[in-house]
């Protein structure tokens, strides 16, 4: 066996037990109990964790008060060979917060602040705003790590619209009428230009884009990306539904519950698979069958995926139901979740769900990338989003499946050294091997850091376990430190294991066919919702702004999502700024008066405490 001997760098996600003054070093112990000696070189320096928006917020001088036992404190620094061991040498720290079980991320406005300046950053790279207006034909999907417009001409539907979903998301925390603004006006193009409204059948399609020249643009159809190629893609037009139902939940525009009821007759008629449950994840661009021969070229031909079944409650789903409360949709959501809990789970073989099935639901491990391999971040949106279906209707077979994914994806799936969650894994472990292996790279990705974050907190709000507190901690002190980009704006796509920005390739940019605003933005509101309203039991306000002809039955509801039921209350209401008595402290709606305008409205819910 080779005696390696080398020093290198690395990361050390830990809590303080121990501090040495006279030796200048202090002991570790990480998310999975093993501890580290780490020294202090005289070099070394550390900062507060800080926002985006925020200064440098130096610790430096503190490290006395703040190398105190309990203390989460992320430490980079270089290992050096003594010996058969490593020393362990800290040139930097972070440190979460100033005390022990006090964390930066939990402050009340944290997240509305950073949703605040992630908006504004995506208003000014795409339309240069405020010096000039907010015009969508503007928009480009591919953006550099400042912002810049790559040079292409490419305009994505979904990219645009989880765009949207992210303006929305931040008027609904903040009130700020330019987001509204950027929000209605990416709805009014996507309608405009991305929407093909077939009469004949009653259905709405969207495209995939188009291709902008000037005064001219090309429209496309069928999917340009290269897993789901020549073919109409389930996700692609369940994402188009994200920002404009996101944006529906404020203005009640009835255009727009037309567009989205059309999409799911749509999805009804051509993705459904009436016999055997679930939806097919692609359909042929011109016969509409899931099962036509020229989708085998993509290895699509009646197939079903996470995308095509589970996809729906994030991304427009959820949002529809809260602003109409219409049973239907309670119902599309019950059969969506029973249909994962049914066939998703594969505990005998892996710790992780299966993601694709053919037509019968065996699992398919011959596709593309994907294989046998498992997206350790879909897992988490699978105990997220059953939890928030659980307080809708309760079921054993939710909550057991969503506890049974917290209890298991930290040990396979996080680093509990370094802090945070890895992106692709295989997922089964071959012979001697004791943990699974990365299928490319042990990087990690900013949305799946979101769905960690989110599925712990919700989960401790929900259950109350402490254990769930600690891994939405960790998970968001992680992201805090590493991924907000305070030099540019906007989050990081990706980081290293370490937490280093990796800034190659497509993943250098803050726009492309992965990101664009939703998941960033996405999770701001939510955490916002789940730490203030479920853990902290602090007050919240939401904003809306009805059109004259916005919901059907005049009744906005305020709920700012699926939470337990009786957990919250709508305490005050202000209309145009004035206190407002018409609405149901316990259903969460507000009566309305007739208006010949828009109606500006601040909705004040509280913890029932």
């Amino acid at each position: 066996m080779n005696d390696i001997r080398f020093t290198f760098s690395d990361t050390i996600a830990g809590y303080v037990t121990a501090f040495n003054r006279a030796e200048r070093s202090f002991t570790l112990k990480t998310s999975d109990g093993r501890e580290f000696i780490a020294h202090l070189t005289e070099n070394a320096y550390a900062r507060m964790v800080q926002n985006l928006g925020e200064g440098y917020i130096d610790a430096t001088g503190r490290l006395g008060e703040l190398l105190t036992p309990g203390e989460l404190v992320f430490a980079y620094g270089i290992f050096y060979p003594e010996g058969e061991q490593h020393r362990f040498e800290v040139k930097s720290m972070i440190f979460p917060g100033d005390a022990p079980d006090r964390y930066r991320h939990e402050e009340p406005d944290w997240w509305v602040s950073q949703v605040h300046s992630i908006a504004d950053s995506y208003l000014n790279w795409q339309f240069s705003y405020p010096e000039s207006p907010i015009d969508y034909r503007e928009y480009r999907t591919f953006l550099h790590l400042a912002g810049e417009k790559k040079g292409d001409y490419l305009q994505e539907t979904d990219t645009i619209s989880r765009l949207v979903y992210g303006f929305a998301s931040a008027y609904l925390l903040t009130g700020e009428e330019r987001f509204l603004e950027g929000a209605e006006r990416g709805t009014e193009y996507l309608r405009d230009h991305m929407r093909f409204y077939d009469r004949d059948e009653d259905l709405i399609y969207w495209y995939h884009g188009i291709k902008v020249e000037g005064d001219r643009e090309l429209k496309l159809l069928t999917s340009e990306f290269g897993d789901d190629y020549d073919s109409i893609p389930m996700y692609e037009q369940i994402y188009a539904l994200a920002g404009p139902t996101q944006t529906f939940r404020i203005t009640g525009d009835p255009r727009i519950l037309f567009d989205i009821e059309k999409t799911i007759d749509l999805f009804e008629k051509y993705y459904k698979d009436n016999d055997r449950g679930g939806y097919f994840s692609h359909i042929d661009p011109i016969t509409l069958d899931p099962r036509s021969s020229t989708l085998d070229k993509g290895n699509n031909r009646a197939k079903k995926n996470w995308n095509s079944v589970g996809d729906h409650a994030p991304a427009y789903l959820v949002n529809l139901w809260l602003a109409t409360g219409e049973e239907k949709y309670a119902d599309f959501l019950e059969y969506t979740f029973d249909t994962i809990a049914e066939h998703f789970p594969d505990y005998e073989r892996s710790p992780f769900v299966q993601e694709r099935f053919y037509e019968d639901w065996r699992p398919d491990t011959t596709w593309g990338w994907q294989q046998n391999r498992a997206v350790v971040g879909h897992n988490l949106k699978i105990a997220w989003n059953l939890m928030r279906m659980h307080s809708l209707r309760a079921k054993e077979s939710y909550l057991n499946l969503a506890r049974k994914i917290a209890e298991l994806m930290p040990a396979v799936g996080s680093d509990q050294q370094r802090g945070g969650w890895y992106d692709v894994v295989e997922r089964l472990r071959g012979p001697g091997e004791e943990q699974h292996r990365f299928v490319w790279h042990d990087r990690k990705a900013w949305w799946q850091q979101e769905q960690a974050i989110l599925a712990y907190l919700i989960l401790r709000g929900v259950q109350g376990d402490a254990e769930y507190l600690r891994h939405a901690r960790e998970a968001a002190a992680f992201y805090n430190a590493f991924f907000l980009d305070r030099d540019d704006g906007g989050v990081y796509f990706n980081v290293l294991a370490s937490g280093t920005p990796y800034l190659l390739g497509n993943e250098r940019f803050k726009g492309s066919h992965s990101m664009s605003g939703y998941h960033s933005m996405e999770l701001c509101y939510l955490a916002a919702v789940y730490s203030n309203l479920l853990i902290a039991k602090e007050p919240m306000a939401f904003y809306f702004k009805p059109k004259a002809d916005g919901f059907r039955d005049r009744i906005l509801r305020v709920a700012p999502d699926i939470l337990p039921p009786g957990s919250v209350r709508l305490t005050a209401v202000e209309i145009d700024g004035a206190p407002y008595p018409h609405f149901d402290p316990e259903a969460l709606t507000v009566r309305l008066p007739a208006s010949a305008s828009a109606l500006r409205v601040k909705a004040t819910i509280s913890p029932a405490r």
